[in-house]
């Protein structure tokens, strides 16, 4: 694992993948794992670190996130370099 500097927080337990994260939960953008370019392009679109963020929708790989009042989709290889900490319990779907 390498590190990007300012635009990863430290790694912690509480973290989940976006993708894992459940419908309409609240929680908070804790690392983006890719290069300054996607940085950049996720920052255009008000994803940074510190973000408040609420998925709305499964796309295929891909999701429709909340991020305040703006709606945004999401392509599979951009959310798997998301992770996120969960603002409330049960962010995490049970499994069956």
């Amino acid at each position: 694992s390498f590190s990007l500097g300012p635009f990863m927080a430290p790694a912690q337990p509480s973290l989940v993948p976006l993708h894992d994260l459940a419908l309409g939960v609240p929680a908070r953008v804790a690392e983006i794992r890719g290069g300054r370019q996607l940085v950049r392009r996720l920052m255009a679109l008000g994803v940074r670190v510190g973000s408040e963020i609420r998925v709305l929708q499964h796309r295929g790989s891909g999701l429709v996130v909340s991020l305040g009042d703006t709606r945004v989709a999401l392509g599979g290889g951009v959310v798997d370099k998301l992770s996120v900490e969960p603002l409330t319990r049960h962010a995490v779907p049970e499994a069956s």
